[in-house]
């Protein structure tokens, strides 16, 4: 995963483990977002919703959450001679009392010009607080020097906003002092134990008066990698109890100090209290019960000086506190002259703070808010919604809907539901509702694998007759195998035996074609015989007239005709012979005729038959074709099957 920047100050980089412990200590329910990235668990910041506070950061026990500030962007512009003046966090002495002025040193050689302690500021504001109180009897108001309370009552507690006291922080104080009253034209970097300052810096309502947020632990990082160092230096301007103010009840203090300690002051610090106290609070004031003369709030439990910016190493030993109880006792004053003198009653003081900063117009150091909860609202699901959720987290009785175990990071099942309707968690995330799933995985498991033994056995069973059809089909593909080669061979013989009958048909049907030709040729014949038939009738009868003319001829004639009347009866006999031939030829011919006919006749249905049977042989030769071509076909088909059942038998 890679780091998680986006617009969020605070972000989950790459050692996220998804353990939710962050989503446990955080007071905005929507701020994290539980997400499954490659199926594993990662809890991600959404920008919109976080408020800075840095819960996180003290929950995670896996360094998973880093931040971002201004320090590469400060030694940049100073590298490039921007002119830039320092406003110095009180708790910096406190934190780094042996590098302190070193350090300032170092700066002032890389080009800062001024440096000027935001504990003057923080008196200041002091000063705004009790002016402003006692001017517009504003009691009950709530103070704004942690950027994170201010920032959580304008998204998530917009009635409290009336309520949250309208002076600046300390380091707005000190900066627009700086600003206005001092006239200083550089850019302002706060060097600053608190991540959240960020978002103040970059208000609107702050007037742009800061340019960088400059926290510890980035500062001396960049320092110690580059060996910053130089001559000591100190901060420039005296300040009084305004250096306690990161301390726990530091605001308080300084209150008291000027008023009286017979004012009631609700102090309440640490993310794990502060929150809470502040949904109380709207309830209290919402109902017009009695309030305090003002609630000292801080959300860091050991105050600014433990703030979120500064190194963790710090942070793990008491060692700063009392360092900063050595700056507190140094801020109190033996002399009655000062406005922080031990010997002056704190009506005394307070005059004397009220004449300190006499040239100050409280006008400048109002601060404003803005109601920025639109869009931001935590949606509430109606209990027909929740059902819902719980049914999809397989969470059907109460007793399921109340385990509250927190291994979500939320306190109760209720929140995790709220969680998933925002969308800013996943069912997945409940432990109660994986250990479900696995228990239920687990008995589909057992179920399966019983039903696998079963279906195994069945397998089993079912492979061995598989085996022995195999075996079957096989024999019946190579008795297949053999039929459809004996059938190919045949099929061939036919095809070649069609192509013989063809050739021979078509030589029967040319000598059919030749012969009815020559059997018209004989009947044209015949017809002209019978014509010559007719013609020698003819002359056997006109002869037979003229050898009876000779007869009689002959007759008349007496012995002298004798030979004649001979040769008259020869020419006559002759004459009968030629016309009795002539009818015998007339029969035959009919005879013949009769004959051509019927061969005409026959060889016309001869014809037919040769035609029919040359169709017959070309649908023989067709149908053959057609078988060769399926033949190929289950010849391919066998073969093909017969190598899978191989295959599958092997």
């Amino acid at each position: 995963m890679v780091n998680q920047k986006v617009d969020a100050l605070i972000y989950t980089n790459n050692n996220c483990v998804g353990c939710n412990k962050c989503i446990s200590v955080c007071p905005v329910l929507t701020a994290n977002h539980a997400v499954l990235e490659n199926g594993e668990n990662k809890i991600v910041v959404d920008g919109n919703q976080c408020i800075s506070c840095g819960a996180c950061f003290d929950a995670c026990a896996h360094n998973a959450r880093s931040f971002q500030d201004d320090t590469e962007r400060f030694f940049e512009d100073l590298k490039k001679g921007e002119k830039i003046s320092l406003l110095l966090a009180p708790a910096f002495l406190a934190n780094y009392p042996k590098e302190y002025g070193s350090v300032l040193g170092g700066l002032r050689q890389l080009g800062v010009n001024r440096i000027i302690s935001v504990s003057f500021g923080a008196d200041i504001t002091t000063w705004g607080y009790i002016k402003y109180i006692s001017e517009h009897n504003f009691t009950g108001g709530i103070s704004q020097p942690c950027p994170a309370v201010v920032r959580y009552v304008e998204r998530y507690l917009p009635e409290l906003i009336p309520r949250l006291m309208p002076i600046h922080s300390p380091m707005m104080c000190g900066a627009i002092y700086i600003k206005k009253y001092m006239k200083v034209p550089d850019k302002l970097a706060f060097i600053s134990p608190c991540i959240a300052k960020k978002n103040e810096i970059d208000d609107p309502n702050c007037g742009g008066y800061v340019s960088y947020n400059v926290t510890f632990d980035h500062l001396m990082e960049y320092v110690r990698e580059h060996n910053i160092s130089g001559p000591a230096v100190k901060d420039e301007i005296e300040y009084g109890l305004g250096s306690i103010y990161p301390m726990p009840g530091g605001l308080k203090e300084n209150v008291y100090w000027f008023c009286g300690e017979d004012v009631f002051i609700r102090q309440i610090e640490g993310e794990q209290h502060i929150y809470e106290f502040l949904e109380d609070y709207r309830e209290r004031v919402l109902k017009g019960k009695e309030l305090p003369f003002m609630v000292d709030a801080l959300n860091c439990a050991k105050g600014c000086i433990y703030g979120t910016g500064v190194e963790k190493v710090k942070t793990e030993t008491d060692d700063i506190l009392y360092e900063l109880q050595r700056i507190k006792a140094s801020s109190k004053k033996s002399g009655k002259s000062h406005a922080f003198s031990r010997k002056l009653t704190p009506k005394q003081r307070l005059d004397k703070l009220n004449r300190q900063f006499r040239s100050l117009n409280i006008n400048d150091f109002i601060r404003h808010y803005s109601d920025q909860s639109k869009g931001l609202e935590i949606r509430k699901p109606s209990t027909a919604e929740l059902d819902a959720i719980y049914a999809e987290m397989d969470k059907q009785t109460e007793a399921q809907k109340t385990i509250n175990c927190s291994a979500c990071g939320y306190n109760t099942c209720k929140e995790m539901a709220k969680a998933v309707y925002n969308n800013c968690n996943h069912k997945d995330n409940c432990i109660q509702y994986v250990k479900g799933k696995v228990e239920k995985e687990n008995m589909l498991s057992r179920e399966l694998a019983e039903e696998m033994e079963v279906k195994n056995s069945e397998i089993m069973a079912k492979n061995e007759l598989i085996a022995g059809l195999i075996e079957e089909v096989s024999d019946d593909f190579a008795s297949l195998d053999c039929s459809i080669n004996e059938m190919s061979q045949g099929n061939n013989s036919n095809a070649q035996e069609s192509t013989e009958i063809s050739v021979s048909m078509a030589d029967v049907l040319s000598f059919c074609e030749q012969l009815h030709t020559s059997l018209e040729s004989i009947q044209n014949l015949l017809v002209k015989l019978e014509e010559n038939n007719n013609e020698v009738t003819n002359v056997a009868e006109e002869t037979n007239l003229l050898a009876l003319n000779a007869s009689i001829e002959a007759a008349r004639a007496g012995a002298s005709g004798r030979g004649f009347a001979i040769i008259a009866e020869n020419i006559k006999k002759l004459a009968d012979l030629s016309k009795d031939a002539a009818g015998d030829s007339d029969s035959n011919k009919e005879q013949i005729q009769d004959a051509i006919t019927q061969l005409l006749g026959a060889s016309k249905k001869l014809m037919d038959i040769i035609d029919n049977v040359n169709l017959r042989v070309t649908n023989l030769a067709a149908a053959t074709e057609e078988i060769a071509a399926s033949t190929d076909m289950v010849s391919t088909i066998s073969a093909d099957l017969k190598e899978k059942i191989d295959r599958l038998n092997s």
